[in-house]
């Protein structure tokens, strides 16, 4: 979509739904820690649906904007996190996991200053970390049906098992690209003080 089309109005449908499934985080987090694994899925089974929802309406009723192009994102990782940490602090994934995701974030976290130093705000999305986003999504969920007896648990814990490896692989290689096009913003962009003498614009022509 074009930068033009997207839009700064903030109280839209589709952002009011995702700041519902932010408020549903605590709710959420709460009821893994108390063992409510029950009421924990269908929270997180909402929560899916509403994403999928606030993005079909915002594209069918044209209300793209950038706080939900925000917010988005934010929500998904913070599911990501509580599930993890619920689930590490339950011992049923190795806390080395949790390190593993959370140093992907934070490594990203820091190229923001660099950004904003060339002018960009944070880069689009890859594809790839959708994809990532979606199997951790679908992994730590399956891991915490894994604690139901029987058949059902232990087919869960491998499908669990199977999303959460291909999403941390997935999640990294998206996040070798994304600093691959952080270094490319910031070489097209130029020293700042260049930038000032030359009159070139803040901000560059995102691919």
């Amino acid at each position: 979509m074009p930068e033009s089309a997207i839009s700064s109005r903030v109280l839209t449908v589709p952002n009011l739904l995702s700041l519902s499934r932010l408020v549903l985080v605590p709710v959420f987090a709460w009821l893994i820690l108390t063992h409510r694994d029950v009421a924990a899925l269908v929270v997180l089974a909402a929560s899916g649906l509403s994403d999928y929802v606030d993005g079909y309406l915002a594209r069918r009723w044209h209300q793209e904007t950038r706080l939900g192009q925000l917010l988005d994102p934010a929500a998904d990782r913070l599911y990501i996190l509580v599930t993890l940490l619920g689930l590490a602090w339950r011992e049923l994934v190795p806390w080395w996991v949790v390190v593993l995701i959370v140093a992907r974030d934070f490594l990203l976290f820091a190229t923001l200053p660099v950004l904003t130093r060339a002018g960009y705000g944070p880069l689009p999305v890859h594809y790839l970390g959708k994809a990532a986003t979606f199997c951790l999504l679908y992994a730590f969920p399956l891991i915490l049906l894994s604690e139901v007896a029987g058949s059902v648990g232990e087919v869960a814990r491998a499908l669990g098992w199977a999303f959460a490896w291909w999403g941390t692989g997935l999640y990294w290689w998206a996040g070798l690209l994304y600093l691959r096009q952080v270094r490319q913003v910031v070489r097209a962009a130029g020293p700042p003080v260049a930038r000032a003498s030359t009159g070139a614009p803040s901000e560059v022509g995102r691919s």
